[in-house]
């Protein structure tokens, strides 16, 4: 990807140039004397040093393993790779130079060998080689998601989302977001936030995806180490695009949704939300997926006041873990734009419901304000619900200071 590409470049010290001064005399120097100075001292060139890793013969090396290089007084511009004996693995430098990552992950229990070649200052090539084995299959695996299926079109909120099993520990974050990559197109880089339990992670920019934007995403975590002795599963990846900015605002005060695309509305129509004993949630949610039919059943539900129902649902649009949906609710169009009598999902009528799902991408947000309850974190892909600011808290990795939302 685009985002491994660049090369580091060490930074060069310049010795502080030396100063100057007249010595004391009783006669002032003639203003037609020439003046006299001390030549600047050179600039000293850092002494070039290229260290790798893994360590020359090194055995039982991950799968995943990246070819890491420390350069200083130069440039990597080379690292090449082969099974021993074998044909060559592609690969590419991640955007700091400091490693070089392989394309998907190597085989088990294989001799590898390469070099990786640097440029010193004086312009001449620097080698060093490269050998190991890596090692068996892993005993133990975390299975790993991605919700994100090649060639789709997906909604301008659409978190990159990634789900393992059992979740990353925080101690191990770190290490498996680093081989986590996204690359935007245009670009509009982003961090991602793991959730508290580390079963999932969301990726998002500062603002929605602009439309339009081509997502190239690598979940590199294909034998892995993930922790507790476990290794990830196998590598994921995709390559999606965002479609046209379509966006659902529902208030309870009115109970109405607004639909608008590319910033103009282009339909008003009334809901009825959860009733006071199962309200909705208020908050930014996310088209999570779309059934053309489904059934709602909660006669197996236990606990006190629990409503046991079972019925046939059209048209339904999932916006939490929870079971809170858009579909179509014939028996309540009489309460739509009046009074909320739902479980807590939105409510629509049968026209509007075809409508809006004709209409509808994964991905796409939709807002709800003024209910009785606030949206859970996790309870669906909460990514847009957080400010930036909390959002980033949730990075195993530092996120830069400039990386911000537009000004309003």
């Amino acid at each position: 990807m685009g985002m491994w590409r660049r090369s580091w470049v060490a930074c060069v010290v310049v010795a502080a140039l030396a100063g100057c001064s007249a010595e004391a005399s009783e006669d002032p120097p003639s203003p037609s004397a020439p003046a006299t100075s001390v030549p600047a001292a050179p600039v000293a060139a850092e002494e070039f040093s290229l260290e790798v890793t893994p360590a020359a013969g090194a055995k039982d090396v991950p799968v995943s393993v990246e070819i890491g290089t420390k350069v200083a007084g130069g440039t990597v511009t080379e690292v090449t790779l082969r099974e021993a004996g074998g044909k060559a693995v592609a690969g590419e430098l991640r955007a700091d130079g400091s490693g070089w990552v392989p394309g998907k992950p190597l085989k088990n229990s294989k001799g590898y060998e390469g070099t990786v070649t640097a440029t010193d200052g004086a312009g001449a090539p620097q080698t060093r080689e490269i050998s190991f084995t890596t090692m068996p299959k892993a005993q133990k695996e975390t299975g790993t998601g991605l919700y994100l299926f090649d060639g789709n079109t997906y909604g301008v909120a659409m978190p990159v989302v990634v789900e393992f099993h059992p979740g990353i520990k925080a101690k191990d974050r770190a290490g498996v977001q680093k081989r986590m990559f996204v690359d935007s197109d245009p670009p509009q880089p982003g961090t991602w936030h793991w959730v508290s339990n580390g079963s999932q992670a969301y990726y998002r920019a500062p603002d929605f995806w602009q439309a339009g934007t081509k997502l190239s995403v690598r979940i590199a975590v294909g034998g892995h180490p993930t922790g507790g002795g476990r290794y990830g599963d196998q590598d994921r990846s995709a390559t999606v695009e965002i479609g046209r900015d379509l966006r659902m605002a529902v208030d309870n005060r009115t109970k109405k949704m607004v639909v608008t695309q590319d910033g103009a509305v282009v339909r008003t129509m009334p809901v009825s939300l959860g009733k006071k004993s199962t309200p909705s949630s208020s908050g930014t949610m996310v088209v999570m997926e779309k059934k053309e039919s489904t059934v709602f059943d909660t006669t197996d539900e236990t606990g006190p006041n629990v409503d046991r129902y079972r019925i046939d649902i059209d048209l339904a649009q999932r916006l939490t873990w929870g079971g809170e949906y858009i579909h179509s609710a014939p028996w309540s169009v009489g309460d739509q734009g009046r009074r909320n009598v739902s479980h807590g999902c939105v409510n629509l009528s049968p026209s509007n419901a075809r409508w809006l799902f004709d209409r509808t991408k994964v991905g796409d947000p939709i807002t709800v304000k003024g209910t009785e309850r606030r949206l859970v974190s996790g309870n669906g892909w909460t990514a847009w619900d957080l400010t930036w600011d909390e959002f980033k808290k949730g990075s195993a990795l530092p996120v830069p200071d400039d990386l911000a939302p537009k000004a309003a």
